[in-house]
C-alpha cells in the first residue's frame, strides 16, 4: 500500500523553496551533522547568513546506511560527545533563522520515538521538514499521515535506478522538495559530477513541479552549477562536513557555502 496524495496547504518549506525558483535563484541547501561541534547551531545560522535557501540538519544515528565515511565519522562523533534526537530538536526550537530547517534522520529513531510524537516535537520546534531515507514509499503511510497533520514536509528521494512510475508516485507523495539522488551509493565527495546527477534531474523535473534539488555526489561550486543546469538545486553535505571535522568553524562554513552561492547565482547572470 502506497500513501495517499491527498491536495494539502503547501507547508513553509515548499512555500520558500518555490519563492526562491521562481524568483530565478537557484537553490542551496547545506548538511550540517548536529551535535558535531558545540558551536553547530553557529555553524547553521553561519551557513544562512551566506546564502543557503534551506538547511539539512542530521541527526546522528549510530547505523547511517545511507553515509559515507565522512558523514559516518561525523555522527559518531556527534554520538560521543551525547547528542540525542530529543536534544538536537530541543536546540533547534532556540535557533533563529531566516530559512525553514529540514532534519535527516533514520526510521529507527522516528519509530522509536513514535510517529505522531516524533512529527509534532519537530513542528513545536519550528522545523519544517524530515528526510527519512532508509523509510519505503509503501510503508510511509503511518508517518507521512503524522508529518502532514503536524504540518512537517517529508522530503522524499529518488534514485537514478528508480522507474519512472514509480518516481512519479513518490513525487506525488513528497512535500516541500524532491530530493535526487546523484548517484548509486553512499554520500561522499567525488572528483566529478555523475552523469546520472543530471539526468535525475532531467525527469524528475517532467513529472512534478516540486522543487527538485540532487544531492549525494554534488561537492563543490562547479559541479554545483553543473547539475543546476537541470535541476533547481543542490544539497551538499559531505564536502562540508569534512571541513567542520577538519576543525573548521562557522567562519569557514560560511566561506565555502558563500562561494557555492555565488557561483549559482552566476547561472542567472
Amino acid at each position: 500500500m502506497t500513501p495517499e496524495a491527498p491536495a494539502t496547504v503547501a507547508g513553509a518549506l515548499e512555500l520558500h523553496l518555490r519563492a526562491r525558483r521562481d524568483a530565478g535563484h537557484k537553490l542551496l541547501v547545506p548538511y550540517v551533522t548536529a551535535g558535531l561541534r558545540h558551536d553547530w547551531l553557529q555553524v547553521v545560522q553561519a551557513v544562512v547568513a551566506a546564502g543557503a535557501d534551506a538547511v539539512e540538519i542530521g541527526i546522528p544515528f549510530s547505523d547511517p546506511m545511507i553515509d559515507g565515511p565522512v558523514i559516518q565519522a561525523a555522527s559518531l562523533e556527534a554520538l560521543r560527545r551525547g547528542t540525542t534526537p530529543d536534544g538536537v530538536v530541543a536546540e533547534l526550537s532556540a535557533v533563529e533563522v531566516s530559512v525553514p530547517l529540514c532534519v535527516m534522520t533514520y526510521y529507527n529513531l522516528v519509530f522509536r520515538a513514535g510517529h505522531r510524537r516524533f512529527a509534532r516535537s519537530l513542528a513545536s520546534s519550528g522545523v519544517a521538514g524530515a528526510i527519512v531515507p532508509d523509510l519505503p514509499l509503501e510503508e510511509a503511510v503511518a508517518w507521512c499521515a503524522e508529518a502532514d497533520e503536524a504540518g512537517v514536509a517529508t522530503v522524499m528521494l529518488v534514485a537514478p535506478s528508480t522507474s519512472s512510475p514509480r518516481a512519479t508516485l513518490i513525487c506525488r507523495r513528497s512535500r516541500g522538495f524532491v530530493y535526487g539522488v546523484g548517484r548509486m551509493g553512499v554520500t561522499g565527495e567525488r572528483q566529478s559530477l555523475a552523469r546520472s546527477a543530471r539526468d535525475v534531474a532531467r525527469r524528475l523535473r517532467t513529472v512534478t513541479d516540486l522543487p527538485v534539488c540532487i544531492g549525494i555526489g554534488v561537492s563543490t561550486a562547479e559541479q554545483a552549477a553543473e547539475v543546476c543546469t537541470e535541476a533547481d538545486g543542490v544539497v551538499i553535505g559531505s564536502a562540508l562536513v569534512r571541513r567542520l571535522l577538519q576543525g573548521a568553524g562557522p567562519d569557514e562554513a560560511a566561506e565555502f557555502v558563500g562561494g557555492v552561492r555565488r557561483r549559482l547565482d552566476s547561472l542567472a547572470g
